[in-house]
């Protein structure tokens, strides 16, 4: 029998939702290009629930204890005696979500003889040492496509928040203010911008046809080029590099996998290249900024405006300088957590997890690491040291 340990982050201040703002969700046919949505055998949980957090449980209880296994769920991951740490030394299969990642170092897969799994309920792996997996054998898979619609919605949100000036102007409200010259001081119309992705996989290609009604001149970057016919049904000018990129962007989002060839990309150098007034949105993750480079960058206007989602490290401390800096819109990490998306995640982290019990092959869209190698989407989408 396994042991599987769940890391995921808290509950609701006020405790559990009783209720909930909707009654149902929209049923999906299919992901965008033809992927299936996860297919295990059953759920034990009602879509639309909060599933992401500890008393959610991802639905996964019930099945797993059924079958003889153990479901160790916390949401304590970090300091000397975490309960991560402790159940870590003979866990065989460790759950994480970008949102709370529980970061899996080679120090702490060293200290795990018996893991052998490493499942992200969601996208983006890189709070594993995927080096560290590979040495040691251990598979990592992630639920791919599962929230991709989900941050390139948030991507656009933010974009118009920043561009429209949003978050200022309600405030105004908020603060009984009527204060309109102040709220149009720094809007803009997105209109006629120049806008560009960083990569442009599922998420990057998701956010630039969502732009494409907006009549923006739409730009992207990526090391594997899109097909002719979709750069000439979306208008993309495509740019051999991010460098070629961002000099004539108004808006640059960024949608790249964090791994060594893109880790620190947006220091003081690139940034200085960028438009006066441009912006910058990340959602993918914050070490692809250099941190103190965009403080900086908004301070002295380079920037216009920053807005994500991603922070380094998770949860960030009180005193992280992004939650101060002038002209953001930050969000704690929830882009890819919508109660729609955990719907999904919390479905594929089952079907892995009967895939691996069952010693049935993962999806081969699925994985990240197998068999001591990248694999998958993780051959595809990520780079190691090694």
């Amino acid at each position: 029998m396994a042991k599987i340990l769940c890391v995921l982050y808290d509950d609701p201040v006020d405790g559990y939702p009783a209720t909930y703002a909707r009654d149902d969700l929209p049923v999906l046919d299919g992901y965008p290009g033809g992927q299936t949505l996860p297919t295990p055998s059953a759920v034990d949980f009602t879509p639309g629930k909060l599933l992401g957090s500890v008393s959610g449980e991802l639905g996964l209880r019930t099945f797993l204890e059924a079958a003889g296994h153990t479901l160790v769920v916390t949401s304590d991951k970090e300091g000397d005696g975490s309960a991560f740490d402790r159940e870590l030394a003979d866990a065989d299969v460790v759950i994480s979500q970008p949102f709370w990642p529980a970061y899996l170092t080679a120090e702490r897969i060293e200290r795990a003889p018996n893991l052998k799994l490493a499942i992200t309920a969601g996208i983006g792996s890189d709070h594993v040492d995927l080096d560290a997996a590979i040495r040691h054998g251990v598979t990592v898979a992630e639920v791919t496509y599962c929230n991709s619609i989900s941050v390139a919605e948030h991507v656009v949100m933010m974009i118009l928040s920043l561009v429209r000036n949003y978050l200022p102007s309600n405030k105004w409200v908020l603060d009984g203010g009527w204060n309109i010259a102040d709220c149009v001081a720094r809007s803009y119309d997105l209109e006629g911008m120049d806008v560009g992705t960083v990569a442009a996989g599922r998420i990057g290609l998701a956010v630039l046809r969502r732009l494409a009604p907006f009549d923006v001149r739409l730009h992207y970057t990526d090391r594997h080029r899109l097909p002719r016919e979709v750069e000439e049904e979306l208008n993309l000018t495509w740019h051999p590099s991010t460098a070629d990129m961002v000099p004539v962007c108004d808006v640059v989002t960024i949608n790249a996998p964090l791994h060594p060839e893109t880790e620190g990309m947006f220091d003081d150098k690139l940034i200085a290249s960028m438009k006066r007034g441009a912006y910058l949105i990340n959602t993918a993750r914050a070490k692809i900024c250099d941190r103190d480079a965009v403080v900086r960058a908004l301070e002295s206007g380079r920037l216009a405006g920053y807005a994500g989602d991603v922070w380094y490290p998770q949860p960030a401390p009180a005193d992280h300088p992004w939650r101060s800096m002038p002209h953001h819109g930050m969000t704690p990490h929830i882009s890819g957590s919508s109660l729609s998306a955990q719907t999904r995640y919390a479905a594929g982290t089952r079907e892995i997890l009967e895939c691996w019990l069952e010693g049935k092959p993962i999806r081969d869209e699925y994985l990240i690491v197998q068999g001591g190698h990248l694999a998958g989407a993780g051959a595809h989408s990520y780079s190691t040291k090694s």
